[in-house]
């Protein structure tokens, strides 16, 4: 099954590579993302599930992959022009663990991947970003060093796409609409 994407692959192919230059331009060599509306702008990822972990994982030399709650890597595979082998997730009894972190199983994936001796960059000043995330990357990936890359894909999303300027435009006139007939009304 294709997923649903509101932008042609291209598109995303070419969100990627600013954002991958950035990160070398900052010495970063993998990029943890946190932020929903990052995570959207590089893969199209749209799910509802913020409520727990989850990142798309760039690293700088390859394609990002997904990282999530088990039961919503569907929603990945529905919604991110990611491939199914590049989806990754955690099962349901690390979440809200005391015992246990979804980071633990972030810095295996990563290991696994050969990442576990990069620059890695996170969104430190993110809301979906925790403490306890943190700590347990610095703790499970020891021969990484973590950087604080927060704003570095939100500045990349800065320049606007033909694509998004007329989406952009539709929704001011959609808007526009509103108001209007909220002026009637009054």
């Amino acid at each position: 099954m294709e997923p649903t994407l509101f932008f042609s692959r291209e598109e995303f192919a070419g969100r990627v590579e600013r954002t991958q230059l950035a990160m070398e331009a900052r010495g970063i060599d993998a990029l943890i993302v946190s932020d929903p509306s990052n995570m959207a702008w590089l893969t199209g990822y749209d799910g509802w599930s913020f409520y727990v972990h989850q990142a798309i994982v760039l690293p700088v030399d390859d394609d990002p992959i997904w990282f999530g709650r088990q039961q919503d890597g569907n929603g990945a595979k529905r919604t991110a022009w990611i491939s199914a082998d590049r989806i990754e997730s955690y099962p349901d009894h690390y979440v809200q663990s005391t015992e246990r972190h979804p980071m633990q199983v972030l810095a295996e994936i990563m290991e696994r991947r050969g990442w576990d001796k990069r620059r890695i960059g996170v969104e430190m000043d993110n809301y979906y970003f925790s403490a306890a995330a943190y700590t347990t990357l610095q703790t499970e990936l020891p021969n990484a060093s973590l950087h604080d890359a927060t704003g570095l894909v939100n500045w990349q999303r800065a320049v606007k796409s033909p694509q998004e300027i007329t989406y952009m435009d539709k929704a001011a006139r959609i808007v526009e609409r509103m108001h209007r007939s909220e002026e009637r009304r009054v």
